[in-house]
């Protein structure tokens, strides 16, 4: 039985809709939260700052992480919910930090783009395009130095990033000296406000990599099913010493850059069509005709979103941060003089 038909095809769902619930939500709490795109902020905004969502990609980190471990590493992009949700990062905690309260993971200081949970091996998103990638290098070493067993280092990272120096820099290095680390490259379409594919030369993120001697291999990365199939097969090689991998997993970016952008420069059309192959709904009509039946499909929609609520109610009513934190987990050389 294949996970389509199994138990493993409601955990897929099961993350996915739990992703876009938390996005969802994390959307609406974040409007008024910054000035951008002509609108102004707001003093209703629970969550202040530019918020990237990553709805519309949910298959992709659902269908990889189903096959991590706890003590395998992972780095992520400043789109980082849904990897950070399906490593198993506990939603009411990111949800704290979003809200910038003092029960989050980071203590409120990180927001959305600089969430880290170490106690699942989620070493942290990243607000700086591509800058995940030699972290995720450095962290596939130490684990090889280390000998920490058939551990792994699965690396996100989206289309815009492979026309970076660190993209270059990381696969190099992986290749060079065989490290354990799977990249996985989730093509969106778009690199902020810009479409990727006019200002990329050559076949993308999978054909860069093989011409480094790098297996790849391509995916429909809206089909959690096809993407779970490709990483189950990758993860195994690179955990059997194989060294390191790319899944390049084609996918669409369904929102603007930032939560409050509505994306005016996108073709309406574009957008249209891509929402006719949307994962979860895909993956909803594959179960069904699979037999799951839709009442169990729907509480586990149901669940996603009360438990989401809890975590609204909860950040909200959270601590903030106490004044003395901002002078915490910051470097002193002497003197006094903090940097």
């Amino acid at each position: 039985m294949d996970s389509s038909t199994s138990g493993a095809g409601e955990a897929l769902y099961r993350t996915m809709v739990r992703i876009r619930a938390f996005e969802n939500a994390a959307e609406t709490a974040s409007q008024g939260g910054v000035s951008a795109y002509g609108q102004q902020a707001a003093g209703a905004a629970k969550v202040r700052g530019p918020l990237h969502l990553s709805t519309g990609q949910e298959a992709v980190p659902a269908g990889v992480c189903a096959h991590l471990r706890t003590s395998d590493y992972l780095t992520s992009t400043h789109r980082g919910h849904g990897h950070t949700l399906a490593k198993g990062a506990d939603l009411t905690r990111m949800m704290c930090e979003l809200f910038g309260k003092a029960t989050g993971f980071n203590g409120g200081k990180g927001g959305s783009m600089h969430i880290a949970d170490f106690s699942v091996g989620m070493l942290g998103a990243n607000g700086v395009v591509a800058a995940g990638l030699p972290i995720a290098v450095g962290a596939a070493h130490a684990q090889k130095l280390m000998k920490k067993g058939d551990d792994i280092t699965v690396c996100f990272f989206g289309d815009g990033a492979i026309n970076r120096g660190p993209f270059l820099e990381a696969l190099n290095w992986a290749r060079v000296y065989e490290l354990p680390v799977l990249f996985v490259c989730e093509d969106n379409r778009w690199s902020a406000t810009t479409a990727s594919g006019p200002m990329t030369a050559g076949d993308g993120a999978s054909a860069r990599a093989m011409s480094m001697d790098i297996a790849a291999t391509q995916v429909d990365g809206n089909d959690v099913f096809a993407v779970h199939e490709a990483a189950a097969r990758l993860v195994n090689e690179v955990r059997g010493g194989a060294g390191p991998r790319l899944l390049h997993a084609l996918t669409y970016r369904v929102k603007g850059h930032v939560s409050v952008d509505l994306a005016a420069y996108r073709d309406p059309a574009e957008l249209a069509a891509a929402l006719q192959t949307d994962p979860i709904a895909r993956t909803r009509g594959h179960l069904l005709s699979a037999g799951v039946s839709a009442a169990t499909l729907d509480a586990i929609e149901n669940a996603a979103r009360d438990e989401v609520d809890t975590a609204l109610a909860i950040a909200d009513a959270a601590p903030w941060p106490d004044a003395g934190a901002a002078f915490t987990d910051v470097q002193t050389i002497g003197a006094g003089q903090w940097h």
